[in-house]
């Protein structure tokens, strides 16, 4: 038996709504919305009483999606510091490659954008920067300048 593919990343958000608004505004796409709960949801996640929504988000070349979740029951809970700087263990953050660095940040900033340095040039190959989204979201955004 072999891996077939990674088929989603999945982030749990306080602002469901929010949450796909500043996905959406990044580029990406609403696949769909569904509630999750029953038997086979508090199986499957190790909960009991799981009752949750979800919105499935896909990139636009249709290979990459985030699952973004959130829990009404049992509520969500905090690790540690609601921001936690990105060399805390665990989930580092999700990159995504974009066209027009500047343009993404001045769209995503009215979403609650905050870079976390500045922006960067690797080399002459590459722009990018590290920003926290919706809930505490760590991501990087890097556009292509050189060959």
């Amino acid at each position: 038996m072999t891996l077939q593919r990674m088929d989603n990343v999945g982030i749990v958000v306080e602002d469901l709504d929010a949450a796909v608004a500043f996905f959406t505004e990044l580029g990406m796409r609403l696949e769909g919305r569904a509630r999750i709960e029953g038997t086979f949801a508090d199986q499957a996640v190790g909960l009991d009483g799981v009752r949750s929504e979800i919105a499935m988000m896909r990139t636009p070349d249709g290979h990459g999606k985030l699952e973004l979740a959130r829990y009404d029951t049992p509520a969500a809970l905090g690790t540690g510091p609601h921001h936690p700087p990105p060399n805390t263990l665990g989930m580092h953050r999700v990159m995504f490659a974009v066209d027009d660095l500047d343009d993404t940040l001045a769209r995503l900033r009215p979403h609650g954008a905050e870079l976390l340095g500045e922006v960067a040039r690797y080399k002459d190959l590459y722009r990018l920067c590290y920003l926290r989204g919706p809930s505490g979201i760590i991501l990087a955004l890097a556009e292509r300048i050189g060959s």
